[in-house]
């Protein structure tokens, strides 16, 4: 019987480090802010600063995931194919809505797409914790757990910032892109809060990365 990890202590899962709790922290992080969001009491200002908080980290976790999780979990599990390919699904409309929202910032719209992509983000949540990563539990030991771990939290630290919706989900083409559009979301971001020259510089820069990530995706295509 699957056992949801939502259901289980940290021990359980591996310990502290282990790639189950890690995820779940995340979880945990990411439905307090949602629901922080959604809260009469909760100013537009606090709402602009949530929503960059949760657009950060719902992708360079959903990154990390589709870079180290999935492709493991295809192999350890004999269900891991269709699991993760409605998962990733989830990940792409989730992509597709919230680089909506930041391309349309006045389109009346936008509280109605916020509020699908959060409810696509607790489902994704949900699917995760009751059905994929359980499969992980049953298949690997403690030690491999926190080694997972480790490996995710490495490739998160260094995870695209923002929506990419045309980079595919799977490797190797996310992981050729990654690096080169992790650098293009922090110069972006930094873009906003520096002079005008330092601007100029980091989007240059940023552009540079931006055609990285071209070049990559048409190797990928090549081979």
């Amino acid at each position: 019987m699957t056992i949801s990890i939502s259901e289980q202590d940290a021990a359980q899962l591996g310990g502290e480090d282990s790639i189950l709790v890690r995820q779940r922290r995340d979880h945990a992080d990411l439905d307090a802010m949602m629901n922080r969001y959604g809260s009469a009491t909760t100013t537009p200002e606090e709402q602009k600063e949530l929503w960059g908080d949760i657009v950060q980290l719902v992708f360079r976790h959903a990154f990390a995931e589709e870079t180290v999780l999935w492709p493991l979990l295809r192999r350890v599990s004999a269900d891991g194919q269709a699991l993760t390919a409605r998962v990733e699904q989830e990940h792409q409309e989730i992509n597709e809505l919230i680089a909506q929202v930041e391309k349309s910032p006045d389109d009346p719209r936008r509280s109605a797409w916020i509020r699908r992509a959060f409810a696509l983000i607790s489902e994704d949540i949900r699917d995760e914790e009751d059905e994929l990563l359980p499969r992980m539990r049953d298949a690997l030991g403690d030690r491999r757990l926190r080694q997972i771990g480790a490996a995710w939290e490495a490739v998160r630290a260094g995870a695209p910032t923002h929506p990419h919706p045309a980079v595919p989900r799977r490797p190797p083409g996310n992981v050729l892109s990654g690096p080169p559009l992790s650098v293009f979301d922090r110069l972006r971001d930094l873009a906003l809060l520096i002079s005008p020259a330092a601007r100029r510089a980091a989007l240059v820069t940023a552009a540079a990365a931006a055609g990285v990530v071209v070049f990559a995706r048409r190797s990928v295509r090549r081979h």
